[in-house]
């Protein structure tokens, strides 16, 4: 895949994760007890061969350049291609927030221009998915299309008011697309993922900036298919996925790594998991503590009750603490003789002696970080 190159947009609407996003991008949240959003999104494109990676980035975007780093991790710290951070582009015209994400691809025209590739893959930042994206790129040159949009069946992807619902006929060509829908008609949910020709895209995004428009779903993709100005079709992804949009499916993606089959099916063999390494003493189990059906990180220390959770690097559980259903940002204290349930504890959040917090299932407390309680 020597001629493609990947783009992800990093500047989604974050309102709905509340105190998570205050702090960082969808990007960056912490997932999984090590990993991050990005991560699987980097990899799906490393996996695929695509070694020129632009990662586009508007506000909130410290804690995502520190943790891709160089992208050595990711195998992308070479002299020609690599990972490249794409912070706003200030100027008088521009003053960093993009309207929408033409905006963000219009602003980022040099690094289209100077990029020698062919073709793009462009993502966004808020669904987690693991994807053969070379059968995907190979499905788009077979087939001749001018773009490809990735898409999937799981209902559990559909949102009312949210989302871009695609109509696909039988030979895979997009018919029809339905932008933020009050209650979706088509069963097929665009996962924000696409491949284009990059002097195509460069030439439709600046007509489109030129004329006002500013979202790449409403503005341009629905224009192109019921104008049919271009041939756009789809592909079916039949993997896991996630949508990360609200706090409440940022907690149950969370909680569902915990099934060993779901986890199976997004962790896959032939498609590894890239992230920052971070070296920690081993997580450290006290005499009495008892651990169920939880997934721990390094350097904890355990000492009380944690059932049905995930702990972040360095969470400390003193004696008599119970936790439960619980996800415990890095180094998250929770004192002796707390009880926590549906809770999530963003870093260095600090839950004090005897303290008991319990949220409802499906919409769980949300402590920001270095907060104490």
């Amino acid at each position: 895949m020597k001629d493609v190159m990947g783009i992800i947009y990093t500047g989604e609407n974050d309102a709905l994760l509340r105190e998570l996003t205050i702090i960082r991008a969808i990007a960056a949240l912490p997932v999984a007890g090590r990993f991050r959003v990005i991560d699987f999104l980097v990899s799906s494109m490393v996996n695929a061969g695509i070694r020129n990676i632009g990662v586009i980035m508007q506000k909130n975007y410290h804690s995502l350049m520190d943790h891709l780093g160089s992208g050595k991790e990711w195998d992308l710290h070479g002299k020609i291609n690599g990972l490249h951070i794409l912070p706003p582009f200030l100027t008088r015209e521009n003053v960093g927030l993009y309207p929408g994400s033409l905006d963000a691809l219009r602003s980022n025209n040099d690094y289209l221009t100077r990029s020698k590739q062919e073709l793009i893959v462009l993502s966004n930042s808020t669904i987690i998915y693991n994807a053969h994206l070379d059968e995907m790129i190979s499905f788009y040159q077979n087939t001749g299309a001018d773009i490809t949009l990735l898409y999937t069946r799981d209902p559990s992807m559909r949102r009312d008011e949210y989302g871009t619902y695609l109509s696909v006929d039988e030979s895979g060509n997009v018919k029809d697309l339905e932008v933020q829908p009050t209650h979706p008609t088509y069963e097929n949910t665009f996962m924000q993922v696409l491949v284009i020709k990059r002097e195509f895209l460069r030439d439709m995004v600046d007509k489109a900036v030129a004329h006002g428009f500013h979202s790449l779903d409403r503005d341009l993709l629905l224009r192109l298919v019921q104008e049919k100005q271009a041939k756009v079709n789809a592909y079916e992804y039949k993997g896991m996925c996630w949508n990360i949009d609200s706090v409440q499916s940022y907690f149950r993606f969370n909680l569902d790594i915990l099934d060993p089959e779901k986890r199976k099916g997004l962790f896959r063999e032939d498609l590894p998991v890239f992230t920052k390494v971070r070296d920690e003493m081993p997580t450290y189990y006290g005499d009495h503590c008892k651990t169920i059906n939880s997934m721990l990180a390094d350097g904890c220390q355990i000492e009380g009750t944690v059932e049905n959770s995930i702990l972040f690097r360095g969470v400390k559980i003193a004696p008599n603490a119970y936790v439960k259903n619980c996800i415990i940002m890095q180094d998250g204290q929770v004192q002796e003789g707390a009880y926590l349930e549906n809770c999530i504890l963003d870093k260095q959040a600090v839950i004090k002696r005897n303290a008991r917090l319990i949220g409802p299932e499906a919409y769980p407390i949300v402590i920001a970080k270095n907060v104490v309680i």
